[in-house]
């Protein structure tokens, strides 16, 4: 694949920075026939850290989870577990970020039921490395750490994680090249579904990968190319959507303030639940969650 194939333009440290204070605040994968069910509420958001690595890349990740108590509120550190068995959906920031730069997305993805890993990438501002397939392995790296704490003995979440549903990831700008390289260059077959934002394309799609992909991209993004973002999609089989925010840049629409912040949020989460839950009602409600003035929505969904 050429480098002009994944053209990534215009990126600096704004391409995190940049964006706006609230930030920084069915062909599933099931192996068993009894799903759990999808949480018929919202939870408390709990968090706890740990300090991983793959080889000599450190691999620092906040894990945000379902906690007991009223939800809302700023994450609890080291709280207990709500009650439940949950599934796993990840989050890659972008250049310049870390753990916590993308909170209102972490914390919608934790506070719908999700176990949400959301490492800190140790070069955080080396495009090379995401182009290199290295922040793509650090993420099944930590899919592969974040499931194995369901066998640890006595830990927080021993038993706790649905290790059959297969696993979400997500993220924006290096993040959703990273998530795309996920089922393109460097694919990683537990994948359920993908939520890439603000992304390239990475590469041709992988036979391996039975992911359901849902792009969300400004069609005026300066930074992440629109265009590459559509050849993508065209190029992945169903079930995929895309959410376009119309006249948007590169990030205004993961802020919570922003017209079309609520369609951001809303097709993340239902589109996790019905991918990981195989919550049927979730997927129904994509069309309704996109649409608006201000959107755009496209799907393939079988």
């Amino acid at each position: 694949m050429s480098l002009r194939r994944r053209t990534f333009l215009g990126l600096s440290a704004a391409a995190t920075a940049g964006l706006s204070t609230p930030l920084l605040d069915s062909g599933l994968h099931r192996a068993h026939s009894a799903e759990p069910a999808a949480p018929a509420r919202e939870f408390a958001v709990g968090v706890r850290q740990f300090h991983w690595s793959r080889g000599a890349r450190s691999l620092f990740t906040k894990v945000f989870y379902p906690a007991p108590g009223t939800p809302g509120g700023a994450p609890v550190p080291d709280a207990p577990l709500a009650d439940g068995v949950f599934p796993v959906a990840e989050w890659s920031h972008g250049m310049g970020g870390n753990s916590d730069s993308y909170a209102s997305q972490t914390r919608a993805i934790a506070a719908a039921g999700f176990i949400c890993p959301a490492p800190s990438f140790s070069d955080n501002t080396n495009l090379g490395s995401v182009y290199g397939g290295e922040w793509s392995k650090d993420v099944s790296e930590v899919i592969t750490r974040t499931l194995a704490l369901n066998d640890a003995t006595g830990g927080p979440f021993a038993g706790r994680i649905d290790t059959a549903a297969g696993v979400g990831v997500s993220g924006h700008s290096m993040g959703g090249m990273t998530t795309h390289g996920l089922v393109t260059a460097w694919p990683d077959d537990r994948i359920a579904a993908a939520v890439p934002v603000a992304c390239v394309d990475m590469g041709d799609p992988a036979a391996s990968v039975r992911a359901g992909v849902l792009f969300i991209h400004g069609d005026r993004d300066p930074t992440c190319d629109y265009a590459l973002a559509r050849r993508a999609y065209a190029e992945l089989r169903a079930p995929k959507a895309f959410l376009t925010h119309v006249g948007a840049d590169h990030a205004a629409y993961l802020n919570p303030g922003f017209p079309t912040f609520d369609r951001t949020r809303n097709t993340l989460v239902d589109w996790f639940r019905w991918r990981l839950y195989g919550d049927t009602a979730a997927r129904d409600r994509l069309p309704a969650d996109a649409t608006g003035d201000g959107t755009r929505w496209e799907s393939a969904l079988t």
